[in-house]
C-alpha cells in the first residue's frame, strides 16, 4: 500500500499571513564596513547574519536592488525579528530597510555604529537587543500550517551528466506534488534556460507571460554576447564540463526539469515575492548563491538544491536541501548532502519514488528537522551586478537587434 505524505506543518503564522518554518533573529549589516560587528553579535547570541561586500555604491539601480534584497530577507516568514546594523554613512538606506521590514509588524531595530560609539560598544548594545528579541520570540507557540503555505526555491549547482537524468527530474516530480497541493515553486537561473526557452514557453499560462519569459531569456543571451566572444565557456563551469555536460542546451534542458510539468503562472523580478501560486520563474543569474539569495528574498522558506559534484551551499535563513544526482558523490559528501537520487540511475528506484522522498524530506524539515546546511551553519549571501550602465547597454543592443530584423 502506498504511503501517503502528511502535508501538515507546524510553524509561525506572521501577521501578514505568511508562514515561517523557522523563527530566526536576523542581523542585517547594511554595508560591508560593519560585517564584523554583525557577525560578533551573531556569535554571541546564536542569531543569524551574513557577510557581504555591498552597501556603498553610486549606481542607483545597484543600490535599490541591494536594499530590496536586505528588505526581502527581513520580511521572509522564517525571520521573527530583525536588527539592522548600519555604519551611518553608507548609500544603502537603513531607514528605508527599517520602514519596509516594519510593515510586517515584526520587531525591528536599527543600530548605527557611528552614533552608538564604536564597534565594541555596538557589539555589546546589539547583543542586548538581540537577546531581548530572542526572549520575546521564545514565547511564540507553533501553529498548524500546510504545504500550500510554502514557497519552495528550486536550484542546481555543480551539475554533472547525471543531474538531468536523476536529481533534476526527481525534483520536478516533487514540484508537481507541491503544485498539486496548491504550493508554490520558483525556478530561476535564467542563463540556464538559454536553449530550452521554447520548451518553457509552451508552459506559459498565456501569450503575455510567454512573451515576458522569452524577453527575459533574450536579455541574458545578449548579455553573454556583450561579455565575451566565446559562448561556450560563460555559462558552463569547468566542473560541469568535467562532470560530462557539453553544451548550454544540454545543461538548460536538465535545469528546467526541476520545475516539473505544471503551467507557469508568473514571471517575477529578482527578489520579488510571487503573487501567484504554482510554478513561478524569477529573473536571476546562473550563479548559485546570487540565485538562492534572490529567491529567499522573494519569500522562499525552503530551497531544493540539486548537485552532481557536490556543494555545501546554504542560506542565512532558509534550509537548503541538497539532492545529489549520484550515489558516489553522495557517499563522499554525506555531511553536506541530504538525499541521493543515485538509485534511479542504478535502477533501484523510480523518479516518482525519489520525488515523493524529496517531498517527505521537505515536510520533515518544515516541521523542525535540520538540513545539513543548517547543522554546518553555512550562510552564503550574494547579489548580482545589475548596474544602470549594464542594463542600458543590454537595452540598446536589444533595440538594435529588433531594428535589424
Amino acid at each position: 500500500m502506498e504511503r501517503k505524505i502528511n502535508m501538515e506543518i507546524l510553524g509561525y503564522r506572521r501577521e501578514n499571513g505568511s508562514f515561517g518554518i523557522r523563527n530566526h533573529v536576523l542581523i542585517i549589516p547594511t554595508v560591508t564596513c560593519v560585517n564584523r560587528v554583525a557577525m560578533d553579535i551573531s556569535y554571541q547570541t546564536g542569531a543569524v547574519s551574513f557577510l557581504h561586500p555591498y552597501g556603498c555604491t553610486f549606481d542607483a539601480e545597484e543600490n535599490r536592488v541591494t536594499e530590496d534584497t536586505f528588505i526581502g530577507h527581513g520580511k521572509n516568514a522564517n525571520v521573527g525579528a530583525v536588527l539592522i546594523v548600519s555604519l551611518g554613512c553608507e548609500t544603502a538606506s537603513s531607514k528605508r530597510i527599517y520602514e519596509e521590514v516594519s510593515k510586517t509588524n515584526k520587531p525591528v531595530e536599527i543600530l548605527v555604529v557611528q552614533d552608538v560609539g564604536g564597534s565594541r560598544t555596538s557589539t555589546r548594545k546589539g547583543t542586548e537587543i538581540v537577546k531581548g528579541f530572542q526572549k520575546e520570540l521564545s514565547k511564540q507557540e507553533k501553529v498548524s500550517g500546510h504545504l500550500s503555505d510554502l514557497i519552495i526555491a528550486l536550484e542546481c549547482g555543480s551539475s554533472d551528466a547525471f543531474s538531468g537524468l536523476t536529481a533534476n527530474p526527481a525534483v520536478g516530480e516533487a514540484a508537481d506534488i507541491i503544485v498539486n497541493n496548491n504550493g508554490t515553486v520558483v525556478l530561476s537561473e535564467v542563463t540556464e534556460m538559454v536553449g530550452a526557452e521554447s520548451v518553457l514557453a509552451r508552459r506559459a499560462k498565456d501569450d503575455e507571460l510567454k512573451n515576458d519569459l522569452l524577453t527575459m531569456i533574450k536579455k541574458y543571451e545578449i548579455e553573454l554576447s556583450l561579455s565575451t566572444e566565446d559562448d561556450s565557456g560563460i555559462f558552463i563551469a569547468p566542473g560541469n564540463i568535467e562532470g560530462g555536460l557539453t553544451t548550454i542546451e544540454e545543461k538548460s534542458l536538465g535545469c528546467i526539469y526541476k520545475a516539473g510539468s505544471s503551467t507557469i503562472n508568473q514571471v517575477v523580478d529578482y527578489g520579488e515575492t510571487p503573487s501567484e501560486k504554482g510554478v513561478i520563474i524569477m529573473d536571476t543569474p546562473g550563479f548559485d548563491i546570487a540565485s538562492v539569495t534572490g529567491k529567499v528574498a522573494g519569500g522562499a522558506q525552503v530551497v531544493l538544491f540539486t548537485t552532481g559534484k557536490g556543494t555545501p551551499t546554504g542560506s542565512p535563513i532558509a534550509p537548503v536541501l541538497k539532492i545529489c544526482s549520484n550515489n558516489s558523490t553522495f557517499n563522499k559528501l554525506q555531511e553536506d548532502l541530504d538525499i541521493s537520487a543515485g538509485d534511479i540511475i542504478e535502477g533501484k528506484k523510480s523518479l516518482e519514488e525519489v520525488g515523493k522522498e524529496i517531498v517527505d524530506l521537505v515536510m520533515k524539515v518544515s516541521n523542525g528537522e535540520k538540513a545539513k546546511s543548517e547543522y554546518s551553519l553555512i550562510q552564503e549571501f550574494s547579489i548580482p551586478n545589475v548596474s544602470v550602465v549594464k542594463k542600458e547597454a543590454i537595452h540598446k543592443e536589444m533595440k538594435k537587434r529588433r531594428m535589424a530584423q
